[in-house]
């Protein structure tokens, strides 16, 4: 990928003056394509239908916590399905370009799809350290991992016939459910992460199929565990990414800002990942303070850039997102470059999730008609 000249335009901004790609220079990237905003996966769920005080006041759960939902079982599905149609509709009037369905039906990013999976025991559940060093209940892995049944393809379906916008759904990655569960099944981890790799793999071809655009992995603890990662983790995304096509996302944090307080300047996990099987690659960089040469260690793939501080509980302004995307188009050039939160909003309150993702659209928009696409 040709690399990217910036200076200062005569309007104070940057143009892009020289070393765009052949594909933008032959007009066959639409200007459209270029500075794309989306979001991590999750949204903030009402009061409503969560108890987000609780939700707070916990580590994620990694094992069903029903106790955590307002609505009663049978009235559930249904008050999910409204959520879901409020998060699309601010994520719309937001202006975000590649939307999701917020996670409404979620009590953690992950637990969803973990609990789903045949071969683990809920009902007598494991222990595992929490990337905070804290123990917290997990899946305990008694047999084969396997799975039965399509997890999250009513939720495509659903987000399908909400929005005419281009859709992406998130899934668990196995190398992370794999530290977030206790294995008492299989000889090593990596074995147990390759057998969560066919599960997420069947789960996304499912995906596809409903309609999403996009598919992304979460794999936060690839930073919290590196040592394990450099034994396994590559093998087990190849695995669950085999075969499947168009834009394939692996999003990788520090954790949620509200659960994890002391972040680290710098991933211990990154240069590795331009092997990876994922087109895309998603990093939290706001919070951070991320310095942008780090994207050199990704020259093949294309950035999906945290530019929200989620730890934060001001917006941000459009100025300060113009801000922190120009000094990352100095690595990457635009056609390389997507804007999104730092991780999942789900923490936030809607109000300010709202705001931080005006002001994310708007910042965009800036930079955008700076350098002239």
């Amino acid at each position: 990928m040709p690399d990217v000249t910036l200076e200062k335009s005569s309007r104070g901004g940057l143009g892009i003056l020289s070393h765009m790609s052949e594909d933008w220079e032959r007009g066959q990237i639409p200007a459209s394509d270029l500075l794309v905003t989306t979001v991590v996966g999750s949204y903030p769920q009402p009061g409503w239908l969560i108890d987000r005080e609780r939700l707070g006041e916990r580590l994620p759960p990694r094992v069903r916590a029903r106790e955590l939902w307002r609505v009663p079982e049978p009235y559930l599905e249904e008050a999910q399905d409204d959520a879901t149609r409020l998060a699309v509709s601010d994520l719309e009037r937001a202006g975000v370009d590649v939307i999701t369905d917020g996670e409404m039906r979620r009590e953690s990013y992950s637990n969803r799809f973990a609990t789903a999976l045949e071969g683990v025991d809920l009902d007598e559940p494991g222990v595992a350290l929490d990337r905070t060093g804290h123990p917290n209940p997990v899946p305990r892995v008694v047999g084969p991992i396997r799975r039965t049944r399509p997890v999250e393809v009513r939720d495509v379906e659903i987000l399908r016939s909400l929005t005419n916008r281009r859709i992406k759904i998130t899934v668990p990655g196995p190398f992370t459910m794999t530290q977030q569960a206790q294995n008492d099944h299989y000889p090593d981890e990596r074995s147990l992460a390759l057998a969560y790799a066919e599960a997420v793999n069947d789960e996304l071809r499912d995906l596809k199929a409903a309609g999403a655009d996009v598919v992304q992995i979460d794999e936060p603890y690839l930073q919290a565990r590196p040592e394990q990662a450099r034994e396994y983790a590559l093998d087990a995304i190849s695995r669950a990414l085999e075969g499947i096509d168009g834009e394939t996302v692996l999003h990788t944090c520090f954790g949620y800002a509200h659960v994890v307080h002391d972040r680290p300047s710098g991933y211990p996990f990154l240069g590795e990942l331009n092997e990876c099987a994922a087109t895309h690659v998603s990093i939290e960089a706001a919070q951070p303070g991320l310095d942008p040469e780090v994207l050199h260690d990704l020259p093949d793939k294309v950035i999906v850039l945290g530019v929200l501080d989620l730890g934060s509980g001001e917006a941000e302004t459009p100025e300060a997102v113009a801000g922190r995307i120009r000094r990352a188009l100095e690595v990457v050039p635009p056609e390389r470059l997507v804007v999104a939160p730092d991780c999942g909003m789900k923490y936030l309150s809607r109000e300010l999730a709202f705001r931080k993702l005006e002001a994310m659209v708007a910042g965009a928009r800036i930079v955008r008609e700076e350098v002239g696409l």
